[in-house]
């Protein structure tokens, strides 16, 4: 059966990006900072050399300021000489401070450039641990949301808001020492505005935050609908519920407008609060700086240098209040992406590793050539050929351990057999497969393969040993020959042919416009759901898998396509010995195996040959399955009580029995 992975998923349908999540303040700021920090703390040399250029562009930018004291008291002396030298001076020491700040603006562009890109490559390698039950849990555009949205907001911070902040804070300090400096008592003056200004950043601010957050959400909630209805415009066309689609849209969209523009409210009215608490400072500093001055206090340049500094004190701050917003959304970008980061990895406890073996009779040799001969290889060195026996001894499992899937199966699979499970959706036949390359684990019971434990196989190993086709077919975007390969990396083109005649697929091929170079995008969309099927067929194959596990391989293909691919499978079968695990809704196809296994509720109601299966219609039946044509004629006859055989399967087979009752 396969998983309803909806039902596990948070947040509702839809895959979009931040859907459900928004920017939420980070729950853990300082664990997620120091995580961060040991990503840009790989690059210490250029952090030292950004620390002195951010040092000597604060210190200079305020230290240039004052010389505007030195030279206004020389312009009332007619020191004309002094102030040219003053300007000069004033000039090379912005200069100084201009160039500061550009070295270190791109050197932190090239840090945050290559800890993203650092970060995005463990993100992605973390995703290939990761089990699949993990992405049964996480939609997937919210993990995509990740390598985008989080991950850009995580660059801008280190880029620019984490550079401005300590900038900033550093001015600020040093201006206020130059304040200080310069006249204490007029200093209080300024610190009253400045807690002013505090107060203002702390409430403003905080309701900005609270904003902003409820506009992420909103956006996430709009993104994830406008994806969703994307991806079901089929469905919505069929169903013609364009209106309906609108109505839901504009409704998001609303949400979406009201939440930014009480964001972009709070965010708008923080410069201007800022700006006009600045310009009263300003004035109230000038009014009692002028009458310092006029008592002889207070000379015309320290006035001067004064008023600049009381005009730029207040800029830092409202700079730093501005980089919040974008520093707790970096910080709460960081704080998902290290969520995945810190996930349990996928374990794999399995110590048997396939091998290439040499075959003289029952002696089995290790080697590195090719030789059509694979054995695990277990830790003591012994080896155990590779025949493709599978086995299900009393399995117990469920997606959920609290809820049970398959309840106590046991079935078998020999070499070079033919088995086939049939029943309704969700009787268990996807988890059977699911089980054997362990995708998930059981609760109890064992699962052997040739005799061993799959859980003392490495997984790499099993699923290597393992070809599967599934219902959903999933092409990469390549060229044909690239995704055939896909099933084996190093497989030659003779092999890639090869395979693709084995698959039925070779003719198709041939007819397109560059053949096995064709270029395929889009999930191979500019193909036939038959065309794409047997391309999956023949990535499976090209593997040579002694086990092949076909889920449903046939549901999407018109009768010609089915007929085709079921040829496929009987060659794979009968001509190279490939033990076929068929999971199908189809009778016909099911009958062509070996052994027919019918499920109900994650139990096994029957197991045997397809001709005594099919005798059992009223089992088949109470199993949501239809039996074959033939079969329930033979039923029908065989109620009104004509003795008739119920092991007449194929349509010559029947005729033979109603031809027999004639005569």
């Amino acid at each position: 059966m396969a998983k309803n992975k909806n039902q596990a998923r948070p947040g509702g349908p839809g895959h979009g990006p931040g859907r459900g999540h928004g920017y939420q303040r980070p729950q853990n700021l300082r664990g997620t900072v120091g995580k961060l920090l040991a990503y840009i703390g790989r690059y210490k040399a250029a952090l030292i050399v950004v620390a002195v250029c951010l040092v000597l562009s604060s210190v200079g930018s305020v230290a240039g300021s004052y010389f505007l004291k030195p030279a206004l008291n020389h312009i009332v002396a007619g020191d004309f000489k002094g102030l040219f030298w003053m300007l000069v001076a004033m000039g090379g020491v912005f200069l100084v401070s201009a160039g500061c700040s550009y070295a270190y603006s791109r050197i932190m562009v090239r840090i945050s450039q290559r800890t993203v890109a650092t970060l995005r490559q463990d993100l992605f390698n973390k995703l290939q641990s990761l089990p699949l039950r993990y992405f049964d849990t996480h939609q997937s555009g919210d993990l995509m949301s990740r390598f985008t949205n989080d991950m850009d907001t995580v660059s801008d911070m280190i880029s620019n808001s984490f550079a401005s902040v300590v900038s900033n804070l550093l001015t600020f300090v040093c201006t206020v020492v130059m304040l200080v400096y310069l006249n204490w008592a007029l200093t209080l003056i300024t610190f009253v505005f400045l807690g002013l200004m505090l107060l203002v950043v702390k409430s403003v601010g905080g309701r900005s935050r609270t904003s902003f957050q409820q506009q992420q959400a909103a956006l996430g909630s709009l993104n994830g609908y406008i994806e969703e209805m994307i991806e079901g415009q089929k469905v919505i066309k069929v169903f013609h519920h364009e209106q309906k689609t609108l109505d839901e849209f504009s409704a998001r969209n609303s949400a979406y407008r009201d939440a930014a523009a009480m964001a972009q409210t709070y965010a708008g009215a923080m410069m201007p609060a800022m700006g006009n608490l600045s310009r009263i400072n300003y004035a109230v500093t000038c009014c009692v700086g002028g009458l310092l001055s006029i008592s002889g206090v207070f000379d015309i340049g320290s006035l001067g240098a004064y008023l600049l500094y009381v005009k730029q004190v207040s800029q830092p701050v409202g700079q730093i209040s501005q980089q919040v917003n974008t520093l707790l959304a970096a910080v709460a970008g960081a704080e998902r992406i290290f969520a995945v980061m810190d996930a349990d990895p996928e374990t794999d406890d399995g110590t048997a590793t396939l091998v290439r073996v040499l075959k003289d009779g029952d002696t089995l040799t290790e080697t590195d050539r090719r030789t059509g001969h694979w054995a695990w290889k277990k830790p003591d060195g012994s080896l155990t050929e590779l025949r493709g026996d599978v086995r299900f001894e009393h399995v117990d499992f469920g997606y959920d351990p609290e809820k049970t899937v398959l309840h106590d199966v046991s079935l078998f699979a020999e070499p070079g057999q033919k088995i086939a499970f049939v029943g309704s959706t969700g009787a268990g036949k996807t988890t059977i497969t699911n089980l054997i390359n362990r995708f998930y684990d059981i609760q109890s019971g064992v699962i052997t393969y040739d005799g061993i434990d799959v859980r003392d196989i490495r997984k790499d190993s099993l699923r290597r040993s393992l070809g599967i086709v599934l219902q959903d077919t999933h092409l990469f975007t390549g060229t044909i020959a690239d995704n055939i390969r896909y099933g084996k990396l190093d497989a030659t083109d003779e092999e890639v042919r090869a395979a693709a005649r084995l698959a039925n697929a070779d003719t198709f091929i041939r007819h397109l416009p560059q053949g096995y170079d064709t270029v395929i995008t889009g999930d191979g969309g500019s193909l036939s759901q038959g065309e794409r099927q047997l391309l999956a067929i023949a990535r499976a194959a090209v593997s040579d898998p002694p086990v092949l596990i076909l889920d449903e391989a046939t549901a999407m293909l018109d009768p010609v396509g089915r007929r085709e691919t079921v040829d496929t499978i009987r060659t794979l079968n009968e001509k190279y010995g490939i033990t076929v695990i068929l999971i199908t809704h189809h009778m016909d196809e099911a009958a062509q195996a070996q052994r027919l296994i019918v499920m109900a509720g994650g139990h096994i109601i029957d197991d045997g040959p397809p001709t005594e299966v099919f005798q059992h219609v009223d089992t088949l039946r109470s199993a949501g399955l239809a039996v074959p044509e033939t079969v329930g004629l033979l039923y029908e006859l065989k109620k009104e009580g004509l003795p008739v055989p119920l092991d007449a399967i194929r349509d010559e087979d029947c005729a033979a029995v109603l031809a027999g009752l004639l005569q």
